[in-house]
């Protein structure tokens, strides 16, 4: 494909972009394929001899879409939002035609530069102490600062084993046979996965306390602490969260960190989907004791209208990071300065990620980024309301950052699930449930770029009339 060839293609490809998201509400949000379904439709082999775009497209258009749920839909209600924008796509887009490898400075000087003037950007729109700031006041480098990681997955491990590096230190290797991790239960399962990757054996997930709304107690935290300690072993690593993903829990930030600076543990905080309400002053004080905490992070691709993949990280302290992730072979010895990336992050290649971001923050700016977010937790203050005024359902939770969690009362005990299922199946809207206290619960999770107040009513209209209908079944059965 020459230039023109592709610059007609290009055009078309996004003529046809517009059109998708122009229609996209239209659409049934959830596939509803059955698994195996693509093989039949596609060749055995790719092709020997070049097919043209035309063709292409057309088993996108006629194949691959069919398969696809539509997650940039105004109705998409579940998991947590995985925002987009035509901004953050010119970013991407020129990322892609770019193509450079930003592993260290030297490979491209730019997009490592940038990528720490856009995490400090960042940084201080959403108030993070200076601590996690890349550069001084003097205009120096620190000894923190920000890198984007492709999920906050990758952010909890990659804080692991810096902590890992760090206690280790001084500590004879079979030492290592004897760290314990610690989170709430609620925490993402993320960080059980890091401790299995890592090796690390001991992984403490505390039963949080419905009675605090699904926060860990820092008094259950210290006990199970103090236990370990009489028992030899050594406390290393505890993450707390922001937005828990059933419920959007919130753990007590700065009693956590008390008790981690009490042992010399590695303080994570893991606010994926709602770090980035850190920017709303109505919004700060869950976000208390952030500076006693070692490492921070928050998703741009969820909720900051930046496509995936955008998982920010911000530490105070980057040289565990290197101690646990830097090599350094001949073909990479070159002139560099202290932020070369492959050294704070799992793989060594990375993308010009920042370039969306960049696009983002400069596009939209820091009060229509404000606007954004308080539309959603409005909309969710919306919800919930009609929740609250049906005396056929109940919320199980405080509704928090836009997630409302609710449950539909039934004779039967079970209708939330089916509720659930009722509504996924028509195809209008999409919602997921979790299990709270051993309870099934209805998820209604706000976030999507284009959804509207018209689209929440019409969402609680369709969950109005699956209840109607279930609720008959179940007088019926009774």
């Amino acid at each position: 494909m020459g230039i023109e060839a592709y610059r007609k293609a290009a055009k078309d490809l996004i003529d046809w972009i517009c059109d998708y998201y122009a229609r996209v509400e239209k659409l049934p949000v959830r596939s509803e394929v059955e698994p195996g379904y693509l093989p039949p439709l596609m060749p055995r082999k790719a092709p020997d001899a070049p097919e043209g775009v035309e063709a292409v497209m057309s088993d996108i258009k006629s194949k691959i879409l069919p398969g696809l749920t539509h997650w940039q839909s105004p109705n998409f209600f579940a998991f947590f939002p995985a925002n987009s924008s035509f901004p953050a796509m010119l970013g991407d887009m020129l990322s892609g035609a770019l193509s450079v490898m930003g592993f260290l400075w030297s490979g491209s000087p730019a997009a490592t530069e940038l990528e720490t003037i856009v995490l400090d950007w960042l940084a201080k729109l959403l108030n993070l102490p200076s601590c996690f700031l890349a550069y001084g006041p003097d205009g120096n480098l620190g000894r923190g600062g920000g890198v984007i990681q492709g999920t906050a997955s990758e952010t909890v491990l990659v804080a692991l084993l810096a902590a890992q590096a760090r206690v280790m230190a001084e500590r004879p290797a079979e030492d290592r046979q004897r760290l314990v991790c610690y989170s709430s239960n609620q925490a993402h399962s993320s960080i059980k996965k890091a401790c299995m990757v890592a090796g690390t054996t001991h992984c403490r997930l505390i039963l949080a306390r419905p009675e605090l709304d699904y926060a860990l107690d820092p008094a259950d935290l210290s006990a199970a602490i103090d236990k370990d300690i009489a028992s030899g072993l050594i406390p290393f690593y505890l993450v707390g969260t922001i937005g828990s993903t059933s419920s959007c829990a919130v753990d007590p930030i700065a009693d956590l960190a008390a008790i981690a600076r009490k042992h010399s543990m590695w303080f994570h905080i893991d606010a994926a989907f709602a770090g980035v309400t850190a920017m709303l002053p109505e919004m700060q004080h869950y976000f208390a004791g952030l500076e006693l905490a070692d490492s921070f992070n928050t998703n741009a691709h969820k909720w900051l209208l930046t496509n995936f993949d955008c998982s920010c990280m911000w530490v105070q302290d980057a040289e565990p990071l290197k101690a646990a992730l830097s090599l350094m072979p001949a073909f990479l010895r070159a002139k560099g300065n202290a932020y070369d990336f492959k050294d704070w992050q799992i793989p060594l290649g990375r993308r010009f990620r920042s370039l969306k971001l960049f696009f983002v923050l400069r596009m939209y700016g820091k009060h229509k980024l404000q606007q954004y977010l308080r539309h959603h937790i409005a909309l969710g203050e919306l919800f919930a309301g009609l929740v609250r005024k049906d005396n056929r359902f109940e919320i199980v939770t405080p509704p928090r950052f836009a997630l409302t969690c609710f449950v539909l009362k039934g004779p039967l005990g079970n209708e939330t699930a089916a509720l659930v299922d009722a509504v996924n199946q028509s195809g209008r809207a999409f919602m997921i449930s979790t299990e709270l206290s051993g309870q099934t619960v209805a998820r209604f999770a706000i976030g999507g770029a284009q959804t509207q107040q018209r689209h929440v009513r019409a969402a609680w209209q369709l969950i109005c009339e699956a209840a109607d209908g279930l609720l008959a079944t179940a007088r019926a059965e009774t």
